[in-house]
């Protein structure tokens, strides 16, 4: 690991980030318990830094993950249980019964568990849609239409654009991720600049759907911003994608791809199973709207019914020589879910509801939201999502809730779903494509285009308060 190493570089700035942040919650801090025991309020006590020590190093094993190829969940799991385990043992001197404290881990319990639910119904389907060959055709189409290279650059950017509202933006950069490679053969500048385009096409689409980014989802179900409410960061999102995308196309040239031979059919059950995927967002929104229900009871209603659906295709065999597909077996698709993002997820709700118990999320929301303003606060939390990553980011605002109107609520959505796209390690799409696009696609071939993507975030946030300016109330 050298001295210049993107990890390196990104630990770094955790580590000033996370001193500055402790710091000002330690100038801050009272010291007294609090009578409602929403948090001690511990202040500059070793075992608040204690806390921060094991949060830092538990995310400095994530950054490392490249180098020791230990998944990123293991540590920030770890860090999770021994950061409880150290409030466990202070908590009785700051008047906090056992209760009081089960009461506070099982509050993270609950929004934890309705998000898994959700995004293993979500993942489940994916995978599914991956084994029926759904993913593997639009690779092929693309591949085959005969398009120019700067065609294919905008092709596969629009189709990532508006494949992540629905599928995910790290699902979408890894189906765009492969034909970038497909057709880019040896054409280095061409794989790169088309991976660089696919993460922010993919982050910038993800940011203006419920179902586009883990933290679009966890605004979503927290309440703070209705499902069409979304829809109104569409401008915004576009402006972030096509800017960055209008600039880089000049560079690409005109030039045809080689030509390549694949042919792929969709398994049987593919069309059903799209049809029952969209029939499940759906019924998400619908259970959400309509009947009060969270969001996850109608993802798992929906994937009981997919399900079925696999029993069928496992086991009934149809005419015209539709026979049973007897490998089709829908707890492999289960078992083949991200868990080790869901399980970091864990590791990062848990984390971060320690140190807002400590009572430091509540004094850095003083800090920032009622010092700095919500303006200046979400877009500086766009730039930080680009550098420890948008989920700890978001569910700490999620956490700490300033007092915000919607236009700031839609604000931090957009800033921290696209602010991921300044650097290859910002956004989960931007890590699976540098393992996709290996030697073509790292840190510093990425680093080099900075400047034009914090063009398009900075058009984006532009655009928000121009269009949604009207939003704001405070």
């Amino acid at each position: 690991m050298t001295l210049c190493s993107p990890k390196i570089f990104t630990l770094a700035l955790t580590i000033l980030m996370t001193v500055f942040l402790a710091s000002g919650a330690f100038a801050s801090s009272g010291g007294d318990a609090s009578s409602a025991i929403t948090s001690i309020n511990i202040g500059f006590h070793w075992a608040g830094i204690l806390c921060i020590v094991i949060f830092v190093l538990s995310y400095a094993a994530v950054l490392s993950e490249e180098y020791t190829h230990m998944r990123k969940s293991k540590p920030v799991m770890l860090g999770a249980g021994l950061i409880w385990i150290v409030i466990a043992i202070v908590a009785p001197d700051y008047g906090v019964s056992k209760d009081d404290l089960h009461t506070a881990i099982t509050h993270g319990l609950n929004e934890y568990a309705s998000l898994l639910l959700f995004l293993l119904a979500a993942m489940t389907y994916i995978s599914a849609l991956e084994n029926r060959n759904v993913f593997a055709v639009i690779r092929m189409k693309l591949v085959l239409s005969g398009m120019s290279l700067r065609q294919l650059f905008w092709a596969t950017g629009i189709l990532a654009f508006f494949l992540s509202p629905i599928a995910d933006n790290l699902t979408t950069a890894l189906v765009m991720g492969t034909v970038i490679m497909a057709v880019g053969h040896s054409n280095a500048k061409f794989i790169t600049m088309g991976c660089i385009n696919i993460v922010c096409a993919a982050n910038a689409g993800g940011a203006f759907s419920p179902f586009g980014d883990i933290t679009t989802l966890m605004v979503w179900q927290a309440g703070q911003v209705e499902f069409f409410e979304f829809f109104t960061l569409f401008l915004p999102s576009l402006v972030c994608f096509v800017i960055p995308a209008t600039i880089m196309s000049f560079f690409i040239p005109k030039e045809q791809p080689e030509a390549i031979d694949e042919h792929v059919k969709m398994k049987r059950g593919a069309k059903v199973i799209i049809g029952f995927a969209f029939m499940t967002i759906a019924m998400a929104v619908g259970f959400e709207q309509m009947l009060g229900l969270p969001p996850f009871v109608g993802m798992m209603t929906g994937l009981s019914v997919l399900m079925i659906t696999a029993w069928f295709i496992r086991h009934i065999s149809l005419s015209r020589g539709m026979g049973r597909d007897k490998d089709f077996d829908i707890l492999d698709n289960v078992a083949s879910a991200e868990w080790d993002t869901l399980l970091f997820f864990f590791g990062v709700i848990f984390s971060v509801g320690g140190l807002a118990f400590l009572g430091y999320l509540e004094l850095l929301s003083t800090t920032f939201y009622e010092g700095w303003g919500a303006s200046a606060t979400n877009i500086m939390l766009g730039f930080a999502s680009a550098i420890i990553d948008n989920i700890p980011v978001m569910f700490a605002v999620l956490t700490m809730n300033p007092e915000m109107d919607h236009f700031q609520w839609l604000l931090i959505t957009l800033t921290a779903g696209v602010g991921g796209s300044m650097l290859s390690i910002g956004s989960a799409a931007g890590v699976a494509l540098m393992g996709v696009g290996r030697g073509y696609y790292t840190f510093f071939s990425h680093l080099k285009w900075t400047p034009v993507i914090i063009l398009g975030y900075g058009a984006a946030v532009a655009t928000h308060f121009w269009v949604n300016g009207h939003m704001i109330t405070q």
